[in-house]
């Protein structure tokens, strides 16, 4: 598969072909890249919308999803309402519509994402699919991270895809934060995925967007606890009223 993003900077398309990336894809992309269309199925919830968002102002195509036309169209058209003569290209459409894109974030509801993996199979086939959410619930002041049939959500969205190569990816990014172009994103992104070209191409995603650095966490097994600790983060904002984020130190990001 090919990738297109533009420059963060410059608005200029980068182009470079998606080949095995090792550690962490600096910018420009070291992955390859053509281009695309980004869809985010589930899109109308604050992390898509906030992706959408930030995708859009780094260059990229990018399509909303949603089971209801009318609610994607009306967050698109919210997303370039909120940030005009910016130059982002965000549409709506149903899920449906939306999978046809070239890559696919998967972002409903954490209980709804192997559901609309499994009813959008056929359409997903042969794609990189992204999976972001986090099966999580709230017990008093604190969220709890549940334990997936498969051990992680994206593994069951694999399981649900077996003709798609699924990266888990965008876990541990505030969605507000995200959402506010204005506002200053510096954060570390852990792609775990079994398939090299999936996960050079989720790398290239996520680096494209000003402020993060994508880093090879490991195969989908590493995904269980990559969701996981999302309630660690999720529960020290809630307490401290925060944005924390992930930024690991000690790490280069050149891999090896």
């Amino acid at each position: 598969m090919r990738l297109s993003l533009s420059s963060p900077t410059s608005g200029d398309p980068i182009r470079r072909d998606i080949g095995p990336c090792r550690g962490a894809c600096a910018r420009p992309a070291l992955c390859k890249a053509a281009t695309v269309r980004v869809g985010i199925l589930g899109g109308t919830g604050p992390l898509g919308r906030g992706l959408a968002a930030r995708l859009a102002a780094a260059g990229t195509e990018v399509v909303i999803g949603s089971r209801q036309d009318e609610r994607a169209t009306a967050t698109a058209g919210a997303i370039l309402e909120a940030w005009p003569g910016r130059g982002l290209r965000v549409t709506g459409a149903l899920n449906e519509e939306t999978a046809d894109t070239d890559i696919v974030v998967l972002a409903p509801p954490w209980d709804a994402a192997v559901p609309t993996a499994r009813q959008l199979e056929g359409r997903l086939r042969g794609k990189v699919v992204v999976s972001v959410a986090n099966a999580l619930v709230r017990q008093g002041r604190e969220m709890h991270a549940l334990v997936p049939p498969r051990g992680s959500l994206a593994s069951g969205v694999q399981a649900a895809l077996p003709a798609s190569a699924v990266a888990a990816a965008g876990h541990h990014l505030p969605a507000d934060t995200l959402a506010d172009l204005d506002a200053r994103l510096e954060a570390d992104v852990l792609v775990c995925a079994d398939d090299a070209e999936a996960k050079s191409a989720t790398m290239a995603l996520f680096t494209a967007i000003e402020g993060l650095r994508a880093l090879d966490a490991g195969s989908l097994a590493s995904a269980s606890a990559v969701e996981a600790f999302t309630a660690v983060l999720v529960t020290l904002n809630m307490r401290y009223k925060g944005h924390a984020t992930l930024r690991l130190r000690g790490v280069d990001g050149t891999g090896a």
